[in-house]
């Protein structure tokens, strides 16, 4: 591979990365947002369970000190490339700037921490509809 795929790639892996992070983030808001205008959509328990797990994955890997694989893996790539980090193309510049910050590790578990909980605690807030009740209506 040519360190211009290998960017490209990164800047890709990136932009999933910046996607999962939304995905978290402005779900837990859409929940709560729809929780308040009584929409019921947010009680779909596949988009729930797949938010709780998104977040439960970084919550752990915080707490057990393990670096996003995501991360990790862009690094790589953008090494294979030769590239300082966040140097190259203006994806990897803006959505870096975006997802990654400096401050001690235990500030990021912290906030993983409580947005987890409360993403915890919206279930018992905004209860999802239960699995069979979703499909009855899908096959009915």
């Amino acid at each position: 591979m040519t360190p211009d795929q290998y960017i490209l790639l990164a800047d890709l892996l990136l932009c999933l990365h910046v996607s999962f992070v939304a995905f978290v983030v402005l779900g837990q808001i859409w929940i709560l947002l729809g929780w308040a205008l009584k929409w019921n959509g947010v009680r779909n328990p596949w988009f729930r369970l797949a938010h709780l797990f998104g977040i439960g994955i970084v919550v752990a890997q915080a707490w057990l000190g393990i670096i996003c694989p995501l991360t990790r893996w862009e690094m790589a790539l953008r090494e294979k490339a030769g590239a300082e980090t966040y140097s190259g193309s203006f994806i990897a510049h803006w959505l870096g700037e975006l997802l990654y910050y400096e401050a001690p590790w235990w500030v990021f578990t912290m906030a993983y921490t409580l947005f987890g909980l409360s993403v915890l605690a919206s279930w018992w807030w905004v209860r999802p509809q239960s699995f069979r009740r979703t499909s009855k209506r899908r096959n009915g």
